[in-house]
This record gives C-alpha cells, sequence and structure tokens, in this order.
C-alpha cells in the first residue's frame, strides 16, 4: 500500500493510532438515480481507522493493530456487500454507498471498543473506493456512548 497522508481530525487525547489495510469487495446500488453504480461492480477498498485514548490497555496498547483490521477485513473482504445483514436494499440509510460503509465501518469499530476497559473511540474512518473518490466519516459527539 502507498503511504497516504489521512486528514487529521482534532482532539485532545494522549494516543492515537491509525491502521491502514485494504479489501476487495462488491456492491451496487439499489436505486433507480444510480446510474451505473445500480450494476454489481467490486473495488478495491482502502481504508484507514482512527482510534484515540488517553489510556493503554494491559499490553500496552491502546487497541491491537490486528483486531482493527480482522473487524473489518474478515466480514467483508471478497463478499458482496449487499448481502451482508448490516445493509439494506429497502432503506436509503443503509444502501452499501461509500458513505454508509464508511458509517458501518465505525459502528461495527465503535461497538469493540466500548467493550474495552480502555475505552478508546474511533474518531474517523477514511475508506477510498477509487484512486480519485473516498469518503471520511466521523461521528459526533452524541454518537458515542
Amino acid at each position: 500500500m502507498m503511504q497516504q497522508i489521512y486528514p487529521a481530525p482534532p482532539h485532545s487525547y494522549r494516543y492515537e493510532l491509525n491502521k491502514d489495510f485494504q479489501f476487495a469487495a462488491a456492491h451496487y446500488v439499489p436505486h433507480e438515480d444510480a446510474g451505473a453504480c445500480r450494476r454489481l461492480h467490486g473495488h478495491t477498498y482502502y481504508v484507514n481507522v482512527t482510534v484515540v485514548g488517553n489510556e493503554l490497555n494491559e499490553l500496552g496498547f491502546l487497541v491491537n493493530f490486528q483486531h482493527i483490521k480482522n473487524l473489518i477485513h474478515k466480514r467483508f473482504d471478497h463478499t458482496v456487500l449487499n448481502h451482508d445483514s448490516l445493509f439494506n436494499e429497502e432503506d436509503p440509510d443503509r444502501f452499501p454507498t461509500t458513505e454508509v460503509v464508511a458509517k458501518t465501518m465505525w459502528e461495527i469499530m465503535q461497538e469493540q471498543l466500548d467493550q474495552l476497559e480502555n475505552k478508546p473511540r474511533c474518531i474517523q474512518i477514511f475508506l477510498r473506493e477509487t484512486p480519485t473518490s473516498y469518503v471520511v466519516y466521523r461521528p459526533r459527539e452524541d454518537d458515542f456512548q
């Protein structure tokens, strides 16, 4: 993977962890106005996950890098995103667009982080769909428990 500089959200936490990885998946946007995106097609998605926190765990990690990758990669790599239960072809807020996929990744990530004693937070998902198109998802403060 090429080294990439991502937009950095401001925060006041002691630690910031970033994990890059990629996965291959297909999708389609089930709406008549989606043009060519209505047809099944695939991408090699590039992801950057930003996690922050003030406390490390008993291993000296904010969170294990491998754990972050596994949450997303194992679920979505070499799949049709539309077939995942987190997406819904009847609800535009759950179509597997890049925006919704990025938000969904945040939901998956934060749900797992909330179970950790040191309570890290995922503050950004950067999701590149093509070499020229990407989405940045940043939760609002009220999105956290």
